[in-house]
């Protein structure tokens, strides 16, 4: 016993941090866009001093994010894909859906706009037109928040994008941008990530403000019931504080060059 005090005193000297008395670990899986446009950055750390814990963040899309739920994987998800969230708590896996925020999605293109989305008429005249032209079209196609819009866009046409004009790539919304400016083609995105990476590209917002392309963002808990491993009490409290005055000012006040990337859901 002596000796393994004395070992365990010897790394708290020799590695502070490592080894910290009282600290929790707590593992959130969230969309990449709430990671990529630096929210996180800037909600996370209050958060973890005023509980004294280390949160874990593992950066997927919203498809993948609710399968580490259901598997017990994390201890809560958060997450943009209504009917996915809906299905995720019915079925038991999650518990207490409350909202936290909210922005929409806009197609980004070339500014030529070759398909002539600026002139459209509304979301499914959008669509429409961009399986006319056939110009290229970067989808994450990864079964995120922002694929499973984009498929029920193209449902809402009547017709499957297929072809060589249609690259579905499997990556996360910031590489997604960078491929899609690389070869000057259309994307769906959400405006948060957009506009983090915005003077890092040539593309442009070629259409926008429909109400097809709202985005709502949720906050789950894993079903303690179902994984009983799962930290529910400081899931709760992380919850909690990004739907407090603190955390919604925090989402509020953040901007990139001066624009607002997120606006909060809860009225304090």
């Amino acid at each position: 016993m002596k000796n393994i005090f004395q070992l365990l005193l010897a790394c708290l000297i020799l590695f502070p941090g490592v080894v910290s008395a009282g600290e929790v670990r707590l593992k959130m899986a969230t969309t990449t866009s709430t990671d990529n446009s630096g929210l996180l950055a800037v909600l996370n750390p209050p958060f973890e001093n005023k509980y004294n814990v280390k949160l874990d963040v593992i950066s997927v899309g919203t498809g993948k994010a609710i399968r580490l739920g259901k598997n017990g994987d994390v201890d809560l998800i958060f997450v943009h894909a209504p009917g996915a969230e809906k299905k995720f708590v019915t079925e038991g896996s999650g518990i207490e859906r409350e909202p936290v925020m909210h922005n929409d999605f806009v197609i980004v293109g070339p500014d030529a706009d070759p398909a002539g989305l600026k002139n459209a008429n509304n979301i499914v005249d959008a669509m429409s037109k961009l399986i006319e032209a056939k110009h290229v079209f970067v989808s994450r196609g990864d079964d995120s928040g922002t694929h499973k819009k984009e498929k029920s866009l193209w449902k809402m046409t009547g017709k499957e994008p297929f072809g060589d004009w249609y690259l579905a790539v499997g990556q996360g919304m910031g590489v997604v941008l960078r491929i899609a400016d690389d070869k000057e083609a259309y994307t769906l995105t959400d405006r948060g990530t957009y506009l983090a990476y915005k003077d890092k590209m040539k593309l442009r917002v070629v259409f926008e403000n429909d109400p097809g392309l709202f985005n709502p963002y949720h906050v789950i808990m894993v079903n303690p019931e179902k994984h009983p491993h799962a930290k529910i009490e400081m899931a709760r409290n992380y919850s909690n504080f990004i739907r407090s005055s603190e955390g919604q000012d925090l989402i509020r006040n953040f901007k990139v060059n001066g624009e607002i990337l997120f606006h909060p859901d809860v009225i304090k």
